[in-house]
């Protein structure tokens, strides 16, 4: 008898039969196309299909339709997510009447929670649900949550009429545990449904192009360029008119918009179904991952083939497409003790079938293919970049917390309007399209005819560009303090006579910086992430953010643990006159250059994914005598 376990194998090895010959089909129907049939169409050549489940024809799926459609949506579902999140500490101060501290660190919960749910909708995508469903599944949760908020703000919260604006007289009343209550299930229904749907939009965004196909390769690679463009502009709008409106206290007005903008955005997204091109979800990576290790740990005593990777064990090509992602992956040099799981010991690798098939079949806790073994190599080799890029999200947030400190203390009244600190990361965003354009029109083209190679610089490239202006960015904002603090009584609480416009080159420089960085991060790790962790690799982007607000938060504490010392009152004081955030700020400048330099040292170490053109069929799987 054949045990469960047994069994299940091979209902999987029955899938992959299934759903592995999904590039054959691909290229029988193209085949057809050359032949003369009736309806002709070109399929693509990268193993998507359409909402049926059959290869993806390229006149009737995918391209700028599906594209626009995602970049449309992101726009509209970022504008919903920072309604709420851009005031957020201001609506737990004034209307649920909590101190500063207490809603600072409610925030960051909040935020960090977001990142975390990042991941399990990666995992979700990857493993199981694929990116479209887990995108509309959660974005229904992101909407049912803001609607949550907007009711229970407008029936339960805004206590008596007209409060939570702006001064002591406009504070809310009371409020009862269940009231409270709601309003957390909410902002954290809102938390899990932007998180999980966050990493696997761009994903799935980037999916509707084929990157077999010169010009479609192209246009996925603007694709990323314009997908940080809409997320900026969604912001523009929360950051700008609905900080506004929810300042002056009509916030079930602003949450009430941030609902009906995420609710269009759903409903658009459905609208588009027909047209999306899709990748089958490949089953729990975890797994993958778990096999390999333990086949390499039970042959660490076994030989080396001395030829490389000739000598490993591969499966066709059409059974790496279902089991391992939709293309068989080469194998390279580095972690050489993993390839150990791949080297073939006919002995133990391979067992007898039992039932009517007959025939022996592949232990994959023994053996696994060169293309799963690189599937980890190549998530290990991701790892190093990873981190280097967390140091630059410390930079990167230092908008939200010391740049806006910064502009409170200085003279924000222009031509009679005072202009609120925060709204200064307007000038951001002006960037981040400003630059966004440059590149692609300007810089990239040019780039290329020097270099003689299309893809102009390439994304370690453009994130070390990234790296270098964010130590500008943090080079000028220590500059603008020095000649702040000059421009101040020291002893005085006042604000500096320094005009808050000193601080436009700081933000410009940090949204070119987001360009380069962000967006490089956005391509990189999605080319490099192997095919069945895509959304993995743009999850790797959101954790870099979150990671980023945790070691900006233990690093400001570090320094002011140092430098607060007696009468000293640290360089980081609520009266910034009296403190010397100029020093603070060089710090954070050459902390980024020492971390641009071990960046520098991860890229050249760095080894690209190979990945196999050749639709040649290596030994079949099942093959004892492999």
């Amino acid at each position: 008898m054949a045990t469960s376990s047994e069994k299940s194998n091979v209902e999987k090895e029955k899938r992959v039969a299934e759903n592995g010959d999904m590039q054959t089909r691909s290229a029988s129907f193209n085949k057809e196309m050359n032949e003369g049939k009736d309806e002709q169409h070109e399929y693509t050549l990268d193993g998507s299909v359409d909402i049926r489940g059959r290869p993806a024809a390229k006149g009737k799926t995918g391209g700028w339709v599906g594209g626009v459609l995602v970049l449309v949506n992101q726009g509209l579902a970022t504008l919903a997510f920072f309604g709420v999140g851009v005031n957020l500490v201001l609506f737990l101060t004034r209307v649920l009447q909590q101190n500063n501290a207490d809603a600072a660190n409610n925030v960051s919960k909040w935020t960090g929670t977001v990142y975390i749910f990042s991941l399990v909708g990666a995992f979700l995508s990857d493993s199981y649900w694929g990116r479209y469903k887990t995108c509309a599944i959660f974005q229904v949760i992101f909407v049912f949550g803001l609607v949550l908020l907007s009711v229970s703000t407008y029936l339960f919260l805004l206590k008596p009429s007209g409060c939570g604006g702006e001064g002591e007289h406009f504070l809310c009343g009371p409020h009862s545990s269940m009231e409270t209550g709601v309003f957390y299930v909410s902002v954290y229904l809102i938390a899990l449904g932007n998180g999980g749907y966050q990493p696997n939009i761009a994903t799935f965004g980037a999916d509707q192009f084929d990157e077999k196909d010169v010009d479609e390769s192209h246009s996925k690679v603007s694709f990323f360029s314009y997908f940080y463009l809409a997320l900026n502009l969604g912001s523009l709008f929360s950051n700008t008119f609905l900080d506004y409106f929810e300042d002056k206290g009509m916030w079930a007005l602003g949450f009430w918009v941030s609902a009906g903008s995420a609710a269009v955005a759903l409903l658009l997204f459905l609208c588009g179904s027909s047209r999306y091109r899709h990748f089958k979800p490949i089953g729990n990576p975890l797994s993958r991952v778990c096999q390999v290790v333990v086949a390499a740990s039970r042959k660490w005593r076994m030989k080396m083939p001395t030829n490389g990777g000739d000598d490993l064990y591969e499966v066709e090509e059409k059974q790496v497409s279902a089991a391992h992602g939709s293309r068989r992956t080469l194998h390279t040099e580095g972690f050489r003790f993993l390839d150990r799981a791949a080297v073939i010991d006919p002995e133990n690798d391979f067992r007898i079938q039992e039932g009517k098939s007959g025939g022996c079949r592949r232990d994959p806790w023994r053996l696994c293919p060169i293309t799963q073994v690189e599937e980890l190599k190549c998530v290990l080799r991701l790892i190093p970049i990873w981190l280097t890029t967390i140091l630059y999200s410390v930079v990167f947030t230092q908008m939200a917390s010391l740049f806006v400190e910064q502009g409170a203390a200085m003279d924000g009244t222009v031509a009679g309007f005072r202009i609120p600190p925060a709204s200064m990361s307007a000038f951001d965003i002006v960037s981040v399209a400003a630059f966004i354009l440059f590149y692609r029109r300007l810089l990239n083209p040019l780039v290329s005819r020097l270099r003689k190679d299309p893809r102009g610089l390439t994304e370690l490239q453009r994130m070390g560009a990234g790296l270098i202006l964010a130590i500008m960015a943090t080079a000028s904002a220590g500059t603008v303090e020095v000649k702040r603090l000059r421009n101040v009584c020291r002893d005085c609480d006042d604000d500096s006579s320094l005009s808050i416009l000193w601080q436009i080159p700081q933000y410009a420089l940090i949204g070119a910086s987001e360009v380069f960085m962000y967006v490089g991060q956005l391509e990189f790790f999605n080319g490099q992430a192997p095919d069945g962790l895509k959304s993995f690799g743009s999850a790797l982007c959101m954790t870099s953010i979150s990671l980023g607000n945790y070691v900006s938060s233990l690093l400001v504490t570090a320094v002011m643990e140092i430098t607060a010392k007696g009468d000293r009152p640290g360089w980081i004081p609520a009266n910034l006159n009296r403190g010397h955030m100029d020093r603070f700020y060089f710090l954070l400048a050459s902390l980024t250059a020492a971390d641009f330099l071990v960046f520098v040292a991860c890229a050249r170490w760095y080894r690209r994914i190979k990945l196999e053109e050749s639709d040649e069929d290596d030994d079949d799987d099942d093959n004892c005598n492999a």
